[in-house]
């Protein structure tokens, strides 16, 4: 047989896409996966490693990426292949070895455990990197994060955006495909520089020079990573001692629009700062892509930065035009907002009859009033002042008829403080009207105040009970309505802010806020039947479980507190009291004994004993020891739990463990006489009426 032959030699694969104009928030995506799934095929076929790594490059108009080593041919290799068995019929060992093309002599043998087994040894010709170059192209494409595709000109090829061009090169060689890309075959060494500044057509040498190459004589700053950090730098360098007011996204999306970054700066009239900076720094960075500037003191200053993709000798146009651009929507932030201020917060609220919050669930002024009343209600349970956190629930969604919010729905909450704090309302009304759409996504900063934190849990409750009164929980990964992030934010209130409130009670009254017969009374879960409130409850629940494991806490931890179905505000103090738990000796036995107790009391039907340990009744020193411990330890667990200590009474309960553990060495629980064992099942179940008050320890055996 004919030996493998060795692997060719490797050299750089440069791989680039020209397109038109790709979308500039899904570019740094598009880029790396791009590269990966090219790498991930390359190793497929054994053309190049994993650990090779692969270059990324993302411009506006190109998708490239650089693996540094790959083989024009991969290496052939052998493989043995087990076939049927010794004792099989002639026919099917015939078989088998006409299939690997082998004659039954060329078979070998191999011991298994189940015998031995001819076995084919099979050898596979390596691939060829340009035979297989145009399916590792096509797969990777088709794994691209895009939403939907188009066409162009009068082929069938569907990209997101038209394509212009396939560079193809393995070293200093232009590879040409078996068969076309989007319409391309390759075989070209030309590329094309940035759209105003390159001269012509750009030739590359050698794969490994396009990344220089490109800049040089192409004005493209290839890498996507590269071409933020130059222009992170040249914003900090032009910003100097002033506050650059931007974020990750924003300097994502910039980088996306250019090739060639200049950083230029501009101005803007100061009668401009008399309107709401959150107004004035979102047309700035959402509408216009500036980069708005502030003071130490984060007070707003009159000029901004701008990414041009033009060089510094053009930039006195472009800083005018972009300042002219800007002043159009100042102007209209500034006509909006002193418009806005003509009419109070409170005279917009009855129009919201008139603005549909969900057709089965009516609008938002019925919206409004149900917020108002689980709000009263929460405000009530904390203990604090009704009248202005049911004031700011009444206002809170006044400022969507506003001009403002309706040119920028981004604003609603924070235009709502700055209205009602020119109509002379209560600052804590004012705070709470913004604050209680916070958190607005993961890892958002909380409501800063109680009376804010009433009306957020009550807005958010009352969407829960509704979508979910209508048929519209999430399915898999659908959740049109964000129920998910609204029930994390109630999580997230409750708990970091331990609110002691009874969520099921809540769930109750928001459910019973609704018209009679508006929402589905109940809900199928499992083979199950339950109430809207509950079917809720378990899905806030769900959500607290994903909160807390991703706040460190170990599954069977969080499964341990959350069966006794605590309120929220408890969960992290009695999850660190099982972590202190789980540190003693005596906790995995105690574990265990209470997972034994709860299964003799299932298995022996002793689980719906209720009644009363009869003292008289019992006969050993071990089960009268562990009665009179268990009752002792109980009212001392009693007194820490009133004050919320539970780490000590997790600790007090331990105490436990050996009495425990010499019952069960001395004592037959499912004693012959039927009285004897009913009592002993009723001392079991005062055990773990002990053992079960801060978490179900019985989740925590191994």
């Amino acid at each position: 047989m004919a030996k493998p032959k060795p692997a060719a030699a490797s050299a750089p694969l440069l791989i680039e896409l020209l397109t038109e104009e790709l979308p500039p928030k899904a570019l740094a995506g598009l880029g790396r996966v791009f590269a990966e799934e090219i790498c991930n095929g390359l190793e497929r076929h054994r053309l190049a490693q994993r650990d090779a790594g692969c270059e990324v490059f993302a411009t506006p108009r190109r998708l490239a990426t650089l693996i540094p080593e790959v083989r024009a041919v991969a290496p052939d290799r052998s493989s043995d292949v087990d076939g049927p068995s010794l004792k099989a019929p002639p026919q099917a060992v015939a078989g088998f070895a006409k299939k690997h093309g082998l004659a039954v002599s060329d078979l070998g043998q191999r011991e298994t455990p189940k015998g031995t087994v001819y076995v084919a040894r099979v050898h596979a010709t390596g691939a060829r990197l340009d035979a297989v170059l145009a399916g590792v192209l096509n797969e990777a494409l088709k794994k691209l994060p895009i939403p939907r595709t188009m066409r162009w000109g009068s082929g069938d090829a569907q990209f997101v955006r038209p394509a212009h061009g396939l560079l193809l090169m393995h070293g200093a060689k232009a590879l040409k495909l078996a068969e076309p890309v989007l319409g391309f075959a390759g075989g070209t060494t030309r590329t094309r520089g940035h759209r105003f500044l390159s001269q012509g057509e750009i030739s590359i040498r050698n794969a490994s020079e396009y990344e220089a190459i490109l800049e040089r004589d192409g004005r493209v700053v290839a890498g996507f990573d590269q071409r933020g950090q130059r222009i992170r730098k040249a914003l900090e360098k032009k910003a100097g001692g002033a506050k650059l007011l931007s974020d990750d996204a924003l300097l994502d999306e910039v980088t996306a629009l250019v090739e060639w970054p200049e950083v230029l700066e501009g101005a803007f009239d100061e009668e401009f700062l008399a309107v709401p900076q959150e107004c004035l720094v979102l047309s700035m960075r959402q509408h216009q892509r500036y980069f708005p500037l502030a003071d130490a003191r984060g007070r707003l200053q009159p000029r901004f930065l701008v990414v041009s993709n033009m060089p510094q000798s053009r930039s006195g146009a472009i800083v005018r035009g972009n300042e002219r651009v800007l002043r159009a929507r100042l102007s209209d932030a500034k006509f909006f907002y002193d418009q806005d201020r003509k009419e109070r917060l409170e005279n917009r609220v009855p129009r919201l009859a008139t603005v549909v919050f969900h057709n089965k669930l009516g609008s938002q002024l019925e919206r409004v009033e149900r917020v108002q009343l689980l709000t009263g209600r929460i405000a009530h349970d904390l203990g604090i002042d009704p009248l202005p956190a049911e004031r700011a629930a009444w206002l809170s969604k006044a400022d969507l008829l506003t001009g403002m919010v309706g040119e920028f729905p981004e604003l609603q909450g924070a235009m709502g403080r700055y209205y009602a704090r020119h109509d002379g309302e209560p600052e804590s009304v004012c705070d709470a009207i913004e604050q209680h759409y916070w958190p607005r996504f993961a890892g958002d900063r909380l409501p800063r105040e109680v009376t804010g934190s009433a009306v957020a849990l009550a807005d958010r409750l009352d969407t829960l009970v509704g979508i979910f009164g209508i048929g519209l929980a999430p399915t898999g990964d659908k959740d049109p309505f964000g129920l998910r992030r609204l029930a994390l934010g109630v999580i997230r209130i409750l708990c970091e802010q331990k609110l002691r409130l009874d969520l099921n009670e809540l769930l109750r009254v928001a459910h019973a806020n609704y018209p009679k017969g508006r929402l589905l009374d109940t809900h199928e879960h499992g083979a199950n039947r339950v109430p809207n409130p509950i079917e809720v409850g378990f899905f806030i629940t769900d959500r607290a479980r994903s909160y807390l494991r991703e706040a460190g806490y170990a599954t069977l931890e969080v499964e341990a507190v959350l069966d006794l179905a605590p309120r929220p505000a408890e969960y992290i103090e009695r999850l660190d009291a099982v972590r202190s738990f789980l540190k003693l000796p005596q906790a995995a036995g105690l574990a265990e004994s209470d997972k034994r107790i709860r299964n003799i009391l299932t298995k022996s039907g002793g689980a719906g004993i209720m009644q009363q340990t009869n003292v008289a009744m019992l006969q050993d020193d071990a089960e009268k020891q562990l009665l009179g411990t268990t009752r002792m330890l109980r009212q001392e667990v009693e007194a820490m739990l009133k004050e919320e200590k539970f780490r000590d009474a997790l600790l007090s309960t331990a105490r436990i463990h050996e009495p425990v553990a010499t019952f069960f060495d001395k004592v037959l629980v499912n004693a012959s006489d039927e009285q004897l064992r009913t009592n002993r099942f009723a001392l079991l179940h005062e055990v773990i009426g002990l053992t079960n008050r801060v978490a179900n320890i019985s989740k925590l055996a191994a």
